[in-house]
């Protein structure tokens, strides 16, 4: 009998890890008046093993709340999807890490062909490996991009036609709504008529937000606390994380939970060429995360150029699913 042909995945890597660059951005932050370090420094090795370990807390509840909301409403939602994009779509996932959560809605939506973006195609490749192997016939890509400035993709990457583009996890809420706009009309574009299916964390009760961002096992705290440690190897540093606490808060005037490093007494941080003095109860700003109404962020898909959009949320409406086309 003829052995059919196992396809192997392709890849691209459009963001190359620069570490000049990278020092020269996180020193500028710190020297700011008001310190700040983008989120995206979390993520060293154990940074990403600790965000790992958050999203089985009890106290975060995004991640098993988008999940239920997809095992209740899994059929409805493919339904929607396809009516835009057509059978066997080309499905390109945002954000993709080991690409778990687009491969659970693979038996809905039986895409053609899969794309898979992340900010390095090294953290792609053993993923996509075990997803082609239960996969052979399909057609996966994985593209190494940091989208947090530019969302585009070359017609090389991803062919003709409509796509689904795929955000979960509510990501969006990383950005500020003006960024977050033009993130979206950069993923209606990318779409080339088709749809975005995206995760949302809605506002709800500020002691349950900040319990999210700030768990009793103090596992957001060290996932915070270690960006220190990469400062420190990133830039050659001297902080000690002994120094400084956790400090998340919901700021209710903003929609968003804020986290911060906060020192614990008067110290000096220093790093060659510079250094950067922090008194005692001064932070250094971390993340942001946005919260949205499902009106708001109705609004806020229309305002991006969608003129189709729905939304599924839990019993609670923690979170939201939402689908937008058009």
């Amino acid at each position: 009998m003829p052995t059919s042909t196992i396809r192997t995945p392709r890849f691209f890597q459009l963001h190359r890890i620069d570490d000049a660059a990278l020092a020269d951005e996180a020193a500028a932050g710190l020297l700011q008046p008001a310190a700040q370090v983008p989120p995206k420094f979390f993520y060293d090795a154990l940074g990403s093993r600790l965000f790992d370990a958050i999203t089985e807390l009890a106290e975060y509840y995004p991640t098993r709340t988008e999940a239920a909301i997809f095992a209740a409403h899994g059929a409805a939602i493919a339904a929607s999807a396809l009516r835009s994009v057509g059978p066997a779509p080309l499905m390109i996932d945002l954000g993709a890490a080991d690409c778990a959560k687009a491969a659970r809605l693979f038996p809905l939506l039986q895409p053609g062909r899969y794309v898979a973006v992340d900010i390095s195609v090294e953290f792609l490749r053993q993923a996509m490996g075990c997803l082609q192997r239960e996969h052979p016939q399909m057609d996966l890509t994985g593209v190494g991009l940091d989208f947090s400035a530019r969302l585009q993709l070359a017609e090389e990457i991803t062919g003709p036609g409509a796509a689904l583009v795929f955000y979960p996890g509510s990501s969006i809420g990383n950005f500020a709504p003006a960024d977050a706009l033009r993130l979206l009309r950069e993923a209606r574009a990318l779409s080339h008529g088709g749809a975005l299916l995206i995760g949302v964390d809605t506002i709800k009760d500020a002691g349950t937000l900040e319990a999210a961002y700030d768990d009793a096992l103090g596992v957001t705290a060290a996932f915070n606390l270690n960006l220190l440690m990469h400062l420190n190897r990133l830039l050659g540093a001297d902080f000690d994380v002994r120094q400084w606490q956790h400090v998340a808060r919901f700021d209710a005037a903003a929609s968003r939970i804020e986290m911060h490093l906060e020192a614990r007494q008067d110290l000096l941080v220093s790093w060659p060429g510079r250094q950067r003095r922090f008194a005692a109860g001064e932070r250094i700003h971390t993340e942001n995360s946005y919260k949205w109404t499902p009106q708001g962020f109705g609004e806020l898909l229309r305002h991006a150029g969608f003129g189709q959009v729905g939304h599924w949320t839990d019993e609670r409406g923690w979170f939201a699913v939402f689908m937008a086309s058009g």
